[in-house]
């Protein structure tokens, strides 16, 4: 492997296995139409994009016509729900990891330095991602008040999980060139300034559309105590979770150090967020299920097991639990070490670590304030 790595190039070589596989996905899909697109790609990856655009909890292949089931009869064809499953986990992963050591040759071909100070200037676009999802949720209120999307199918779909991660990196990809460009002809003294203020325009821009939409449509509204909640919970059990690693093991923060705040942080945001829309969003009168299957697993064995607390403190508290000790386990892998053998590499795996924490728990936490 290492002689055709020296012959041709790791990015070459990386760049024709993408090309090789999206080549043979397109050609089995053309070849086996039932078999590949329909009762696979369309099953498991594009049908729970078209369920969760239009609200419907389950939507049916009938004869190539997307109709909610509720609609059609058992034989109808193949149908998807919205949300994950172990297949669609087989093909989402792969796929994530082919664009992470893109994105690696990315950064290498930029040239870029000062890692951390990136890290830091990333931050609003994982906000930025979460509150991005939130605009689809709208779209799909706005089907359920209006029967129209606020944004056509396929486009709408870039708004959903996992697009939405494509969407949110393509965003950030050009704000890192402009960054880089205003910083090499000696516009800015660090491209993490301009990097960060791109950042915190498109997410500032976002939530002012989504402010504008509670504020003249009936199906939104505005509850300002749930990120109040969310945001304060996470804050103060981040707190008590970094002070206690900097008092009984300052060692395990000694490679990420102040970016381990960032990493819990991010995470407690998500537990947090899911543990408030799983238990107690029905005292704001709406109903919350869990589309990932380790949150569906926890709530389900919670329930089960201690079924008498869970009807008073609710079944998904020990999500956030786990969400807390998630990122000290994160923090203490990340030492020293790795970030003098490959920190290119290790900076981007922590980007990724808090995007997949603060995106999601971004999005849970707006959805319910804005009612949609």
């Amino acid at each position: 492997m290492d002689e055709y790595i020296e012959r041709y190039g790791a990015i070459r070589i990386w760049a024709a296995a993408v090309t090789v596989l999206a080549v043979a996905v397109v050609a089995l899909a053309a070849a086996f139409p039932q078999r590949v697109y329909v009762d696979l790609i369309w099953q498991y990856y594009w049908g729970p994009v078209v369920a969760d655009a239009h609200g419907w909890s389950c939507v049916a292949w009938a004869d190539g016509a997307q109709v909610p089931c509720t609609e059609v009869g058992l034989d109808a064809g193949p149908t998807a729900e919205p949300g994950y499953t172990a297949v669609s986990y087989a093909g989402y992963i792969p796929t994530l990891l082919l664009l992470l050591v893109g994105i690696y040759f990315l950064i290498d071909w930029l040239d870029l330095e000062r890692y951390r100070a990136g890290f830091f200037a990333l931050f609003p676009f994982m906000l930025f991602g979460g509150a991005l999802r939130v605009v689809e949720d709208t779209s799909v209120a706005a089907y359920r008040e209006t029967g129209e999307l606020v944004l056509e199918l396929p486009w709408i779909g870039f708004l959903i999980s996992p697009l939405i991660y494509f969407t949110v990196f393509l965003v950030a990809l050009g704000a890192i060139v402009a960054a880089v460009w205003l910083e090499r002809n000696d516009y800015v003294s660090g491209y993490e300034y301009p990097l960060v203020g791109i950042g915190a325009v498109a997410l500032a821009a976002t939530l002012a559309f989504l402010g504008y939409t509670a504020a003249t449509e009936q199906y939104a509204v505005f509850r300002p105590l749930i990120p109040t909640i969310v945001l304060g919970a996470a804050t103060v059990s981040t707190a008590a979770v970094w002070l206690g690693i900097e008092r009984f093991a300052p060692g395990l923060n000694r490679g990420t150090g102040y970016m381990g705040i960032v990493i819990i942080w991010a995470h407690a945001v998500d537990g947090f967020a899911n543990q408030l829309m799983l238990d107690w969003s029905h005292l704001w009168g709406m109903t919350y299920t869990p589309k990932h299957p380790v949150n569906e697993a926890i709530v389900t064995y919670t329930a089960a097991l201690l079924p008498e607390s869970a009807e008073v403190i609710g079944s998904a508290w020990p999500f956030a639990l786990l969400k807390l000790a998630a990122p000290v386990f994160i923090i203490w892998l990340f030492n020293e070490e790795i970030f003098e053998e490959s920190p290119r590499f290790a900076y981007l795996l922590l980007v990724a670590v808090v995007a997949v924490g603060l995106g999601p728990g971004t999005r849970d936490m707006l959805r319910a304030t804005f009612g949609v």
